[in-house]
């Protein structure tokens, strides 16, 4: 709550400082690969997003990606696919051609269920992969940077680098087969690279 707090205080901020002539809205689409704290190997998915750049300075980011593939890929698949939602905020000086900001985003990442036969043992607390089998929604959260490069007034090619930081549920055991009564936080990195248009 405090979270969407602030980002509603940011937004509104931006209203107000804003130019109308620094304002523009940005489309693009991107390849995106995300790493779970909790499990190895690259999730690759395709994805979208929308900003409003209030000023030459701040930007508004509404951000959907698909991971379409089984998850983990190996050796057994507890996900058929996900849908992660992001929304947030890009701070960054406009340097000719060049953007380079910060960013800061919540959002979710909804965990479709094992599209496989997936066999768990029965203890207390289950493993993490038993309990997102069945599917999940987990609070999302990105804290990072990246890069806009401008190709032609209109169109531009945009790259993202970021921690992206998952809620996980619990009780359950952690990859380290701790017992985590409460849910917990974990750490890996999401990149991003797409290009886009600008109105």
């Amino acid at each position: 709550m405090k979270v969407l707090r602030s980002f509603a205080v940011v937004f509104f901020v931006l209203l107000a400082t804003s130019h109308a002539a620094a304002q523009s809205l940005e489309a693009s689409v991107h390849i995106a690969s995300s790493r779970w704290s909790e499990f190895d190997g690259a999730d690759t998915g395709i994805g979208g997003r929308f900003t409003w750049m209030a000023s030459s300075m701040a930007g508004l980011d509404a951000d959907l990606t698909w991971y379409p593939s089984n998850f983990p890929p190996d050796p057994v698949a507890f996900s058929g696919s996900r849908i992660e939602g992001l929304f947030g905020v890009t701070v960054g000086p406009r340097l000719n051609r060049v953007r380079p900001f910060g960013k800061a985003a919540a959002g979710f990442l909804k965990v479709g269920e094992t599209p496989i036969a997936f066999a768990c043992i029965a203890i207390f607390p289950p493993p993490l992969a038993c309990v997102l089998a069945g599917g999940d929604v987990l609070p999302a959260y990105e804290i990072g940077g990246g890069i806009v490069v401008n190709a032609t007034p209109r169109s531009f090619f945009r790259a993202d680098l970021a921690d992206r930081i998952l809620k996980y549920s619990g009780p359950t055991l952690d990859s380290n087969f701790q017992a985590r009564d409460e849910g917990f936080f974990g750490h890996a990195l999401r990149f991003t690279l797409g290009a886009g248009l600008r109105f």
